[in-house]
């Protein structure tokens, strides 16, 4: 039996759902809805391959290539890992991790573009100055950001993964500063340039008239009575930790492959579907060891609603570089770096074109031989004739 996935559930129940939340789904969650639905279906058209060396034929449907799309991801990471292998460097690499708390979670969701933009401005602010404190590292570093909506049961969980290259530049830009072995900032300093950079940030969106409020929360919209909500944050603990540095660049490699392109669940999480919902695998982070697996049923509505509760608003770029890393000067730093660190620089490899242009190349399943292309499937077309195999 065919593994489950996200786009079944979808298909089952997606036209019902959408009628019965009619008015209140967004365009872009509907978008990626009927994405999820049609990808590698004939909705979407495709291609016949045949393979000359066992006479195998199969037919190819095309992605949707959305960016929340549990079955499209696989492709992206790999062409965005191909592009960083070039920009690793021989030190140790850290990864931080910056959580908003409950409170600002909730008028997160009704604020998407806005707050998910103050969490990486706050969050680079608080590594780069930090970083360049004498009294801490005292150079310019990197960071690349990652940004995930979810927590492992699909809830509003807004977080940053950042990975950071354990030293940077001094401020003469003469040599390298490592951090020490093992420790790269204090967290506790961290978390509180953090806390009060983003409460200052807030509070200034909402005096420039940029945050909407819905239901209990429309009384915010008052700037007394957001001032008033904001203070008690201002004297929580807010959740910054950093975790072991990676072992050696190659970890850091395969830590982005899992992260960088993650969607809310992926479809090797799904375990069933039936009359009770939707039972999915998932990690409770309070629990220890072995007792962290646990599996959960929702029923459908409610899985459908979570899954598009992180669905990123249009255009907005959920990874972003800062410092070393920032877009505009990454060559330039990269250059100097290694000579720094007396590195040889690296040429990134030519990146694979995509998956339907004419030179990419497809590999039969079953003996491995290189396929061609022998009929173009239009969108909704199926083929002439069955093949005469199908892998």
């Amino acid at each position: 039996m065919a593994a489950l996935e996200v786009a079944d559930i979808f298909r089952d129940h997606g036209p019902a759902w959408r009628q019965s939340h009619k008015g209140h789904v967004s365009l872009g969650q509907l978008k990626v809805m009927s994405a999820i639905e049609r990808c590698r279906s004939a909705a979407l058209g495709g291609h016949v391959l045949h393979c000359p060396g066992c006479e195998t034929t199969q037919i190819a449907y095309n992605s949707c290539r959305d960016r929340h799309c549990p079955k499209c991801q696989a492709t992206a990471a790999r062409r965005w890992l191909e592009a960083r292998q070039a920009e690793l460097l021989p030190v140790a690499y850290y990864h931080v991790v910056f959580t908003l708390p409950a409170p600002i979670r909730d008028i997160a969701y009704q604020n998407k573009a806005v707050i998910y933009h103050l969490l990486f401005k706050a969050a680079a602010k608080t590594l780069l100055t930090i970083a360049a404190d004498p009294k801490h590292l005292g150079a310019r570093i990197g960071v690349t950001m990652v940004l995930h909506t979810w927590g492992s049961a699909m809830t509003h969980h807004p977080h940053l993964h950042c990975i950071v290259p354990g030293g940077g530049i001094a401020n003469d830009r003469q040599r390298w500063i490592a951090c020490r072995p093992g420790f790269f900032l204090h967290v506790h300093v961290l978390s509180r340039l953090f806390r009060r950079l983003f409460c200052e940030q807030l509070l200034a969106t909402h005096h420039a008239g940029r945050l909407q409020f819905f239901g209990q929360h429309q009384v915010l919209a008052n700037t007394n009575a957001f001032t008033d909500w904001l203070k008690p944050l201002r004297k929580l603990e807010w959740v910054v930790y950093a975790k072991r540095p990676f072992a050696g660049p190659q970890a850091v490699l395969a830590y982005l492959s899992r992260y960088t392109h993650r969607v809310a669940i992926a479809n090797s999480r799904l375990i069933a579907h039936d009359e009770r919902g939707v039972t999915f695998k998932w990690k409770d982070y309070r629990a220890k060891g072995r007792y962290r697996q646990k599996t959960m049923t929702l029923e459908t509505g409610e899985f459908i609603r979570r899954f598009l509760i992180h669905v990123l608003p249009s255009g907005f770029h959920r990874i972003r570089h800062y410092g070393l890393l920032a877009n505009t000067v990454r060559a330039n730093n990269f250059t100097q770096v290694r000579q720094l660190l007396h590195t040889p620089n690296k040429t990134p490899d030519v990146i694979a074109a995509n998956d339907h242009s004419p030179g990419c190349v497809y590999v039969c399943q079953s003996c491995g031989s290189p396929m061609t292309i022998i009929e173009i499937l239009e969108p909704n077309h199926a083929p002439r004739a069955p093949p005469h195999q199908i892998t």
